[in-house]
């Protein structure tokens, strides 16, 4: 039986770890990547000390080189890589809409709109050339305009420009891609308010329940949707 093989950027701690932890538990072989080398190799080393085939890759998602070097070395352990999850990310801070620059934005938008799409591109081969193939995009609520618009959860975030506007920007790219990539199970998930280092602790779900939804879209089959927007409840409204 071929092993299922799977990449999760950004995954050194927080929901990548444990969407490593999870999907290496199934059977899969998972390639760990992550931009701090030492922290990587830690995180990797821990879940591999367990009995998890699990191996760590330096991947920067801000870099071409550094995505293009990671994509040729997981080419050369694979000959097919079954499940990418776009999960790296950042936070822009505590910064006001009126306070916002563009320098503000672009650093954002780098890790979190061009990292997955500088990432996609560079194992897109290695995702065509298996069997059913599956993309997951970590996304948000916050770049949901309908949840935004939703008055249950008013005040919940303070209003800032760069976090949301990214997640409502890679919303559309998944669409874009799912229209485009035939044979390619392509979706956007919500984690939702999890405790993380994203969320200085504050979510109140677990990292576990966090990765739900991220786990679910990694297993779906060659039926499972694609284009679609997903937290850990089912269907997301754009």
């Amino acid at each position: 039986m071929t092993t299922t093989t799977a990449l999760v950027t950004g995954a050194n701690k927080g929901l990548g770890q444990e969407t490593v932890r999870r999907l290496a538990i199934l059977g899969w072989k998972v390639f760990l990547t992550a931009r701090d080398t030492s922290r990587g190799t830690k995180a990797a080393a821990e879940l591999a000390a367990t009995g998890l085939d699990v191996e760590f890759i330096a991947l920067d998602v801000t870099s071409d080189d550094s995505v293009r070097a990671a994509a040729d070395t997981v080419g050369e352990r694979i000959r097919h890589l079954d499940v990418l999850v776009n999960n790296a990310g950042i936070g822009e801070g505590p910064i006001a809409p009126p306070d916002a620059s563009a320098a503000d934005l672009r650093k954002v938008f780098e890790v979190n709109v061009l990292g997955p799409v500088r990432v996609t591109h560079a194992f897109l081969p290695l995702l065509q050339a298996a069997e059913q193939p599956r993309i997951v995009m970590v996304s948000s609520g916050m770049g949901s305009f309908a949840v935004t618009e939703d008055p249950r959860f008013s005040g919940m975030v303070a209003p800032s420009l760069g976090y949301p506007a990214a997640k409502a920007a890679l919303n559309m790219i998944t669409m874009q891609y799912a229209r485009a990539l035939d044979g390619i199970r392509i979706n956007a998930v919500d984690p939702g308010f999890t405790a993380t280092d994203l969320t200085n602790h504050a979510g109140f779900q677990s990292v576990s329940e966090g990765t739900d939804a991220i786990v679910k879209l990694a297993c779906i089959d060659a039926e499972g949707p694609t284009g679609g927007f997903f937290d850990r409840n089912g269907s997301v409204r754009w």
